[in-house]
C-alpha cells in the first residue's frame, strides 16, 4: 500500500469525480470484460489526466505568488 500525501489523496477523490463522469457514458453495469479497448483507453488517460491536472492545480494554488 502507498502512503498518499494529502494532497495526493484530494487529487484521488478530484480523479474519482472525472472518472465517474465516464462511466456514466460507458454504463456502470457494463462488465469490465466488455469493454472496447478504446474504452479502457478512455478510462485510463480521464484518470492519468485527471489526477495530473488535480495535483498541478493544488501545487498552483500552495505556491505564493510572486511579488513582481
Amino acid at each position: 500500500m502507498v502512503d498518499l500525501t494529502e494532497e495526493e489523496r484530494a487529487a484521488v477523490t478530484t480523479t474519482m469525480k472525472r472518472v465517474a463522469l465516464l462511466m456514466d457514458e460507458i454504463g456502470w453495469a457494463t462488465p469490465l470484460s466488455d469493454l472496447t479497448e478504446a474504452q479502457v483507453r478512455a478510462l485510463i488517460e480521464e484518470a492519468v489526466e485527471g489526477f495530473r491536472e488535480s495535483m498541478s492545480d493544488i501545487a498552483r494554488a500552495q505556491t505564493p505568488e510572486v511579488p513582481f
